[in-house]
């Protein structure tokens, strides 16, 4: 949904909230109320539950504590959308999100238009604490990006379960393609600093900043692909107990799992679901939906490892922030892996890494503490940013985080091996 951009913001406040406010319009079309989906998934969100949160979200964090007299049209949202936030109060479960018929999508939009036009008030106003301000709009800023994302991959999600298979934006032809042989580039590794560095905006798990040492190791130059996946497949790889982790195993036996999210077989080739519908699976495209128990099962068997986060970190902190982002150059973007070298923009690659936090890491005071820091157990590190990932959401130190059971997001691997 386009919302028109504040009128009144600070200039570089005012920049920061259009290009986000853009953001939305990079998917292939708005979302009318009638597209709004009404459905009860563990992992995803509906479409209109995305707008309210990250509208609540400025709300909650923003307005309440520093505009005096500020007045939410309805005390009921802060219950209905709420995500995680513990010490903001009560919240509506997850897993009954999509059961949420009402607020319609119209009242959704006036809610959000309130909120703005209160941001823009209180971004007008001149005060002591407007640095403090626009701080907390740019993590608001980066937060609805973060959502934008998951709108993308909940709407695959979503729709996956519509016997029609709709596409969400018009099919495009696979790219006629050659096997792309495997190389590794070598890194010597020793003590090396990673985190970010304080330069520009970053989420708190990002730092601070620190060593580790690293032996030399090599990593791959292109993620693995469905070419890969389909051979490890075909050699039985997915019943081959010796090759996974037990838990790994547990979970692929009890939930069947025999391809990746979204694949399966017709006319003896694979096919897959992807927002373009249904399309056979592109050979050297970047395997994508596998969750970390497959990956690393895969790693064993194709006689590697996956990369530590620091090791994925070091290997490409210094390649051009480019590629098949969301929203970049480029316009919106394929919304699909595409064949090629990528590292930004096709599929975020799983590590070795648990999401731990760094070495003198303490989350903020209050609520906005709980964004990351309390996330920080039995969740593996993905690196890389994927086809539905902004391109202004991007940076090398960027760390997100999932279940290793977790398959429904953009999810791929690099393999990596030790140096000889």
């Amino acid at each position: 949904m386009n919302v028109a951009p504040l009128p009144l913001l600070p200039d570089d406040a005012m920049e920061l909230f259009t290009r986000t406010r853009a953001r939305s319009g990079a998917l292939a079309a708005p979302l009318a109320p009638e597209d709004m989906m009404l459905q009860s998934m563990e992992d995803a969100s509906p479409a209109k539950w995305h707008l309210a949160h990250t509208t609540w979200f400025f709300e909650e964090f923003v307005l309440k504590p520093r505009l005096p007299g500020y007045i939410s049209p309805d005390d009921r949202f802060a219950f209905l959308f709420n995500s995680y936030y513990t010490q903001a109060g009560p919240r509506h479960a997850r897993d009954r999100r999509g059961m949420i018929s009402r607020p319609d999508g119209a009242a959704v939009a006036s809610y959000r238009a309130h909120v703005e036009e209160s941001l823009a008030e209180l971004m007008a106003a001149g005060r002591d604490d407007t640095d403090e301000i626009a701080a907390l709009v740019e993590l608001g800023c980066h937060h609805e990006m973060q959502h934008q994302e998951l709108l993308v991959t909940d709407l695959l999600h979503g729709m996956s379960f519509n016997p029609l298979l709709p596409a969400y934006k018009d099919p495009e032809p696979l790219p006629v393609t050659s096997e792309v042989a495997l190389s590794f580039t070598r890194h010597d590794g020793g003590l090396v600093e990673i985190g970010h560095d304080g330069d520009g905006f970053a989420y708190d798990c990002e730092g601070p900043r620190h060593r580790v040492w690293l032996e030399p190791y090599e990593i791959a130059d292109r993620p693995v692909t469905n070419r890969d996946w389909i051979a490890f497949m075909e050699d039985g790889g997915y019943a081959d107990s010796r090759l996974w982790l037990m838990e790994g195993h547990a979970v692929a036996q009890r939930e069947g799992w025999e391809h990746p999210l979204y694949w399966w077989r017709q006319d003896d080739e694979w096919w897959t679901y992807t927002l373009r519908g249904p399309q056979p699976v592109a050979l050297d495209a970047p395997v994508v939906h596998v969750s970390y128990y497959e990956a690393e099962a895969f790693a064993r068997w194709a006689g590697g490892r996956l990369p530590g986060e620091a090791e994925h970190e070091v290997a490409f902190r210094d390649a051009e922030l480019s590629g098949n982002l969301m929203g970049g150059a480029g316009g919106p973007g394929a919304l699909r892996p595409l064949p090629g070298p990528g590292i930004w923009g096709d599929v975020w690659e799983w590590t070795a890494s648990d999401f731990a936090p760094y070495p003198g890491f303490r989350p903020p005071e209050g609520a906005l503490g709980e964004y990351n820091g309390k996330f920080m157990v039995n969740q593996r590190v993905l690196r890389g940013g994927s086809c539905a990932t902004p391109a202004e959401q991007m940076r090398p130190t960027y760390r997100t985080f999932f279940f290793p059971h977790q398959r429904w997001q953009m999810m791929g691997l690099r393999l990596a091996r030790d140096a000889a």
